[in-house]
This record gives C-alpha cells, structure tokens and sequence, in this order.
C-alpha cells in the first residue's frame, strides 16, 4: 500500500517516469531520470526508486530493458475523465476488434484528465496477447487510444490488416514499398504488410497497467 506522502524528490521521480512513459512509450533510463530532475547521481535514483518501489508507486522489472512501471500515479485533486472500453486488440494472435465508431460501450475507466491532456474522442481498448512486452504492455492492460490516423515511425498503433480481417497492437514503421507492423517482443517476428492493405485505426496515448 502506497504511503501517504512523499519526498519533493520522490513525487518529481514518479512524475517524470509518468511523463516519459506518456510522451515516448517506453520508460526512462536511471540516467534518464537523474538528468530530467537535476540529481546529482544515479545511486540517488536507484536509492529513491527503491523507496518508491516499497511504497507501492511503482514496480521495477530487473529482466525487462527500462523496467519501470508506475502503479499509483499521483493525482493531487485533478479530474477524472471516463474513457469508453469499446473492445479488444490483439498483441499477438489475432482478434477481431469492433469499430469504434458503431460500438455503444458496456464499460469504462475512469483516468486523470492530465492522462489524455485535453484530446477529444479518446477510447480504450483491452490487450490480449503478449507481442508488446518490452514496452510493458500485457496480456489483460488497457490502451487508451486517440483517432490519429497518421502515425509517425515508432508510433504505437491499432492497424486494421483489411485483407486478414483483423486488427494487431505493434510499432508503425512505413518503409519504401511496405509498412512494418513490429512487436515489441523479442521472441516475436514483425509483420510486413503493403500499404494498401493497412488502416490505422488508432494512436496508443497511454497504458493503464493490470495488477494482479
């Protein structure tokens, strides 16, 4: 259970981590975090890292390149915003997801308005499958998704495979002559794909990690 107060350094650390997860996807380096809140080392990251792995803010994944996930964000009073769940998205086998547009959603999840930093006609979908691992997005996560449909390369992204009939969670990269759909798991090949056959149905904003 998370503890009630925290050091200004440790409430700048989790903000930073949050921020950095936001913004690029992935979570920061320790020296990523100790050059963004101007520490003096990376022991007094690691040190107040520990701290807030203890208090239940975050969790740290020793076998998982920048393993920081972030359990209790801080919300200090901000608003909540209740996103629409309107269906699944494969990280790994296929599954067909509803289109958004026609879905009417059965549940939601409620997040601080700073997660979707004023976007309109955000919604969320649930993670099935474990082809993004490496970017800390699991089998039972929730991605909450905005309508860009012009992603840039290394963009999280739901594309619609038109010829497959299915919708996958990978990287957009856009090459010559194909798109690279391309998984954040070592163990899983990319999937190549003509740019026809490709509609992107979604930007990844955020990940609300499950506890379990």
């Amino acid at each position: 259970m998370a503890v009630k107060s925290l050091s200004p350094k440790q409430e700048r650390i989790i903000s930073l981590v949050a921020a950095f997860v936001r913004d690029k996807g992935y979570p920061p380096t320790i020296r990523d975090i100790a050059a963004g809140c101007e520490l003096s080392s990376t022991s007094v990251v690691a040190y107040n890292l520990s701290k807030l792995q203890q208090a239940g803010y975050i969790r740290r994944h020793s076998d998982i390149s920048r393993g920081i996930e972030v359990l209790a964000p801080l919300h200090k009073g901000r608003k909540l915003v209740h996103i629409p769940v309107v269906g699944i998205i494969a990280a790994g086998e296929p599954i067909p997801v509803p289109d958004t547009g026609n879905t009417v959603p059965h549940e939601g999840v409620d997040v601080s308005e700073e997660l979707v930093r004023g976007r309109q006609d955000v919604y969320a979908l649930r993670v099935r499958g474990d082809s993004m691992l490496d970017a800390l997005i699991a089998d039972g996560d929730t991605v909450l998704m905005d309508n860009a449909s012009r992603p840039e390369n290394g963009d999280m992204v739901a594309v619609w495979l038109k010829a497959e009939q299915e919708v996958r969670l990978k990287r957009f990269f856009a090459e010559p002559d194909r798109i690279r759909l391309e998984p954040t798991n070592s163990q899983m090949k990319p999937i190549y794909a003509a740019p026809g056959n490709v509609e992107i149905q979604g930007r990844v904003v955020a990940v609300i990690r499950r506890i379990s």
